[in-house]
């Protein structure tokens, strides 16, 4: 099984990342951004065959180390 992780900074919490590129954005002429966040992507190949197994594996990853919980989101795709 394949697990897509998405990893995004809460509402409210500063993105200087995404600030960075929003101004570098702008400077190249693409006006209209009025804000961009910046976030992760991580994909897991998984022996396990369950998905629902997977999940919740992928799952205690995320909370113990794939995202810091107290700033970040994370969204689990669990596929095949």
């Amino acid at each position: 099984m394949k697990a897509k992780v998405h990893v995004t900074l809460k509402s409210g919490v500063l993105d200087p990342q995404g600030k960075a590129v929003q101004n570098a954005l702008t400077g190249l002429g693409f006006g209209g951004v009025d804000s961009v966040r910046q976030g992760k992507y991580i994909e897991l190949d998984l022996e396990e065959t369950d998905a629902e197994r997977a999940r919740e594996s992928v799952d205690a990853m995320c909370r113990q180390l794939l995202a810091n919980t107290v700033i970040e989101n994370y969204h689990i795709d669990i596929e095949g």
